[in-house]
């Protein structure tokens, strides 16, 4: 039965989640819009590191962590957001709930397993309006407005290689549609000017994990981690309209299609740079666990050939991350308490943003429980997150925002022998 139900949920939510807008951050105007982990709420929640793997669960991050599998593992998370967005004259509050990622993998052999699923590479949804005066003394106002991102397909393979140290491979589709447009009324004027502008992106990319986790004692084990996602090269179909609409009906007047190719414009790339992780780690199998990871990306060349912006530099982009987690007595009969793992991280983000001379950074608090769920193996993660992005200077906008996740890992046995026929 629980095979049934994963696999009719994969399927339906393929179909869901493309281009599910599950951000309304100004943010994400820029690039491709808000670049997502892809973690597992059990990851999330240890500030989003992807370094630790065991037998009953797999990262999204790290595909050394399919060699490790033990049982047959579906996978499935969604996430509500509530945000506060402030500027240095007002602020407003509004909310957003999506679906986060749907998996499934599985062990060939006791030293070799695979995996498949869909998660979020970017995210787009926004909608900003500003006010000036024009020489004539008149209120010109600007709306923008987006939405939209990239999707990922996946599937993976995690190898053991030798009896504490596995590597793995991704290999990643991006599918997906940007949509960005902008609309201005001058106070007094029946028309406006629309200009609406669409991507349509596609392509590959590729993700390798390793991990080594020797013994340094009987109890103690040392966790250590390199992922490098190479950079992405994906392709993008553009097309543009602008024209004019009635302010007062929203009704499009003489809207005509703009000849990118004459622009060389019609095809564009968009080339997200290779990201590399590093972690370390210590613990006690089944019981406690403490790591950091790092990871740095280089923006300094991306660009988006679509949309320029003038007040817009990419630098270089980077995370820190610590995580944890303790398990009072995972085998306990008599405290279900005891039996729930704890878990707990931090996050700092230099997002590789600078806008008007600032860096755009971000900070986040996480914590969860990991609940058991029937028998010895599956469970349901409940994780949170506190965190602000940006800031209130140079006329940007200040995010604070609370994120609720949900996720359910539901384990099964695959290709054992019958043992009465």
């Amino acid at each position: 039965m629980v095979k049934k139900i994963a696999i009719a949920m994969l399927c339906c939510t393929a179909f869901v989640s493309y281009g599910q807008n599950s951000t309304i951050s100004p943010y994400s105007f820029f690039g491709i819009g808000d670049l997502r982990s892809g973690a597992t709420v059990e990851n999330q929640q240890m500030g989003g590191i992807g370094m630790y793997t065991d037998s009953i669960h797999f990262s999204l991050q790290n595909p050394a962590s399919f060699g490790k599998l033990r049982l047959t593992t579906y996978t499935f998370g969604g996430a509500h957001r509530e945000f506060r967005l402030e500027t240095f004259e007002d602020q407003q509050t509004t909310s957003v709930t999506s679906m986060e990622y749907i998996g499934m993998a599985f062990p060939i052999t006791k030293r070799m397993g695979v995996g498949i699923g869909l998660k979020p590479r970017s995210s787009v949804g926004y909608a900003l309006e500003s006010e000036s005066i024009d020489e004539n003394g008149d209120v010109v106002t600007n709306i923008f407005s987006g939405e939209g991102g990239i999707n990922q397909t996946f599937l993976s393979l995690g190898i053991q290689i030798l009896p504490n140290l596995h590597v793995g491979a991704t290999i990643k589709y991006n599918f997906g549609l940007l949509e960005a447009q902008r609309l201005q009324s001058v106070e007094g004027v029946q028309l406006g000017t629309i200009d609406s502008r669409e991507s349509n992106v596609g392509g590959f990319d590729f993700n390798y994990g390793l991990t080594y986790t020797p013994k340094i004692s009987e109890r103690l084990t040392l966790y250590t981690s390199v992922r490098v996602n190479t950079q992405g090269n994906l392709t993008s179909e553009n097309a543009q309209r602008i024209g004019s609409f009635d302010v007062n009906t929203g009704g499009e007047v003489e809207v005509v299609e703009v000849d990118l190719e004459a622009m060389g414009l019609k095809n564009t790339e968009f080339k997200i740079p290779t990201a590399t992780s590093f972690g370390l780690g210590i613990g006690q199998d089944k019981k406690w666990f403490i790591g950091a990871e790092y990871t740095l990306q280089d923006f300094t060349s991306f660009q988006n050939l679509l949309i320029d912006t003038d007040n817009l530099v990419y630098t270089e982009a980077s995370t820190m991350a610590l995580g944890l987690h303790f398990i009072p007595d995972y085998a306990s009969f008599t405290s279900y308490l005891k039996r729930v793992n704890y878990r707990a991280g931090l996050r700092y983000d230099k997002t590789g943003l600078v806008l008007n001379g600032k860096e755009i950074e971000n900070f986040g608090i996480t914590f969860g429980l990991g609940l058991p769920l029937g028998g010895a193996f599956s469970n349901l993660n409940l994780g949170f997150e506190l965190g602000r992005r940006g800031t209130t200077a140079a006329g940007l906008i200040e995010e604070s925002y609370l994120k609720f996740g949900i996720g359910l890992s539901l384990n099964d046995r695959w290709f054992q022998k019958r043992k009465i026929n």
